[in-house]
């Protein structure tokens, strides 16, 4: 066994690297030319904490597969030489919260500082936010945990008579158990109600912490992930039933680009009334709105313009580009319906696993544990997609109600155009919510993942803690997921497919 822990250690150690030089490629890539050669400490909040998303994701199939590492050992010793999962969970989750609410709000407030002052007064004015959360969150942290900081445990006292010893070891459902005959025949099974009791303890302040920013990312999760497990496909094939037919005429091309034209100097009109309003200090209701609507013009002027020179491909190898548009579109039609069958995998999953008292199927489970025995670490594999999924999800519902609700600030990412307070603002949004994809994933894969330190913090744990224990009980979170999924489903096969029209001259509301 010594030799699977050393080899799982090694695939642990390799897998980090991996993961860190693919996030510092994502940020080398995405990044706007403007941040270029500064803003260092925010890349680097940036890429650490992408890495610890990402690892935590990971940190699930590997808890599995420690658990696999001492299951056939021959001394209980072995099991003392696997990695500790139970620390390096609440090790990482508690770096991941500190990220959410002090790190990154820190650089977000050091990056849109203004930037006539020194760095000097950009770091105390940042600080100065940060200090007053962190002094609010931990009073607050301190008297939830004083007042309510402890798990109540539902037990049963069993008891059963004693027998002789049996000649063979016979069971089946019509004597379940040694000593007698017919279901449920176990003195333990006649257990009246009154042996129930609960079994209160205080659990520890790490546990608390994750707990606590579990409850914060679930609420984001179910409303993010709920849009999202459905705008996902569908808007990549919607996106291949709206794609340019054809190429279109110079003239038109020209008529086209005149339009747009237009529309670019009315918005840059509209923004530097803003600007100049946000220097006067009248930043009210109405001016955050106004905000909020030049960002939804912008966007669909950039999507239009785009969309135009896919219309119009240009240069010697306009017809290469053409060809790379068509099998583009293409790809998304194929991405789409393969999102599609695995968004309705996962419904599917949660209704029969989850919802349903007792559950239907394993489903998933079943089919993670037929693909291990197919090659050790297939399952392996198909359960971490099914993980990364959902973070992609919540990401394509986040940006998709960000587009249509003034509350939530958009914060695209593009290609070489990504500025650093967009990049922080998801890196945040998937931390947070990475915590609940992992409790989530744990729930939904308690079949597969039995026996498992993440089971173990975000089954029984959080599941029993008092004031919160009730969310889970009654599935809150997974019915508002189902409900959100279903709703975005049905706008999408209403209006999804309908390529949205200018809406004429662009104006501020006055």
């Amino acid at each position: 066994m010594g030799d699977f822990n050393l080899a799982l250690v090694i695939v642990a150690i390799v897998v980090c690297v991996l993961v860190f030089l693919f996030n510092v490629y994502l940020l080398v890539n995405y990044q706007h030319p403007d941040d270029a050669n500064q803003a260092y400490f925010p890349k680097f909040v940036v890429v650490f904490g992408l890495s610890i998303a990402a690892i935590s994701i990971l940190m699930l199939p590997a808890d599995v597969a420690n658990r696999q590492a001492c299951r056939h050992a021959i001394y209980i010793g072995a099991c003392n030489l696997t990695l500790p999962m139970k620390e390096l969970w609440l090790a990482v989750y508690i770096i991941d919260a500190v990220l959410v609410f002090f790190v990154i709000p820190f650089a977000m407030f050091y990056y849109e500082g203004d930037q006539d002052k020194s760095v000097g007064k950009r770091i105390k004015s940042a600080l100065l936010w940060v200090v007053t959360t962190a002094i609010v969150c931990a009073l607050l942290l301190g008297i939830l945990y004083g007042l309510a900081g402890k798990v109540d445990f539902t037990v049963r006292h069993l008891s059963s008579v004693t027998t002789n010893f049996p000649s063979n070891w016979d069971f089946s459902s019509g004597q379940p158990c040694i000593g007698g005959s017919g279901a449920r025949a176990c003195s333990a099974y006649t257990a009246s109600a009154s042996s129930e009791k609960t079994w209160t303890m205080r659990t520890t302040f790490p546990e608390y912490v994750v707990a606590l920013a579990t409850i914060v990312g679930s609420v984001l999760f179910s409303i993010f992930g709920g849009v999202g497990i459905a705008c996902l496909p569908l808007g990549l094939i919607a996106s291949f039933i709206r794609r340019p037919k054809a190429v279109i005429t110079r003239s038109q091309y020209i008529k086209e680009a005149t339009e747009l034209g237009k529309r670019a100097k009315e918005v840059k009109k509209a923004a530097d009334a803003l600007h100049q309003e946000e220097r006067s200090g009248s930043k009210g209701r109405k001016w955050r709105k106004n905000v909020k609507a030049v960002e939804k013009e912008l966007l669909q002027l950039e999507e239009d313009v785009k969309l135009l020179e896919e219309m119009y491909p240009q240069g010697e190898k306009a017809e290469t580009s053409w060809a790379l548009t068509v099998l583009g579109y293409l790809a998304k039609l194929v991405l789409g319906i393969l999102g599609l069958i695995v968004s309705v995998a996962w419904i599917i999953h949660i209704v029969i696993y989850l919802l349903i008292d007792p559950p239907l199927s394993p489903f998933l489970n079943e089919i993670f544990i037929k693909l291990d025995d197919i090659w050790g670490l297939l399952g392996t594999v198909a359960f971490a997609f099914f993980c990364f999924y959902l973070l992609l999800a919540v990401i394509a519902g986040a940006m998709m109600l960000g587009l249509r609700l003034v509350v939530i600030t958009i914060h695209p990412m593009k290609w070489g155009a990504t500025l650093m307070n967009s990049f922080l603002f998801n890196v945040g949004l998937i931390l947070l919510c990475s915590i609940s994809v992992i409790q989530f994933c744990a729930t939904a894969f308690g079949y597969y993942a039995q026996a498992t330190a993440a089971q173990e913090i975000f089954g029984h744990t959080l599941q029993s803690l008092r004031g919160i224990k009730y969310l889970y009980k009654y599935n809150v979170f997974q019915i508002a997921f189902i409900v959100l999924a279903a709703l975005t489903f049905v706008y999408y096969v209403a209006f999804g497919w309908r390529r949205k029209k200018p809406s004429g001259r662009f104006q501020l509301s006055s």
